[in-house]
């Protein structure tokens, strides 16, 4: 199996990204990177960095979306872990054929153009799993 290269970035689910930013950047010291409204996936995000990490957090933007239906049911907090791949298609065979269960069978565009795919935390010990590969 094709190890992934690095941790991508920690998604935290939020109600309002207004409200939060302060205790990323005044009590954190994270640096704020800017906002990015991906309407396919319905929400808005907005990007810290501390040092190597980065934090995405996700506010939705339509009361349809999987983001506002994990803050129904779960509340504000963890959503995902994501990581970085080569060859994204490829990563998504490999895992399906190791038997994991995918959310998405085929990349679709996110954040930053970064071609995404996620796992289904039901094959990930019930961790939200992303993969990301950055433009080339």
């Amino acid at each position: 199996m094709t190890p992934v290269k690095a941790l991508n970035h920690i998604g935290i689910a939020v109600k309002s990204i207004e409200e939060q930013r302060p205790f990323y950047e005044t009590t954190l010291g994270a640096k704020f990177e800017g906002y990015e409204d991906v309407a396919s996936q319905k929400v808005r995000v907005a990007f810290f960095r501390i040092n190597d990490i980065r934090l995405e957090l996700l506010e939705p933007t339509d009361p349809a979306s999987a983001v506002a239906k994990f803050l129904e049911n779960r509340g504000e907090g963890l959503h995902h872990l994501a990581f970085t791949v080569e060859n994204i298609q490829d990563r998504i065979a490999e895992l399906k054929q190791e038997g994991l269960r995918m959310i998405d069978e085929t990349p679709r565009q996110g954040a930053h153009q970064m071609q995404i795919a996620f796992v289904h935390p039901k094959s990930t010990h019930s961790v939200l799993t992303e993969l990301c590969q950055p433009p080339q």
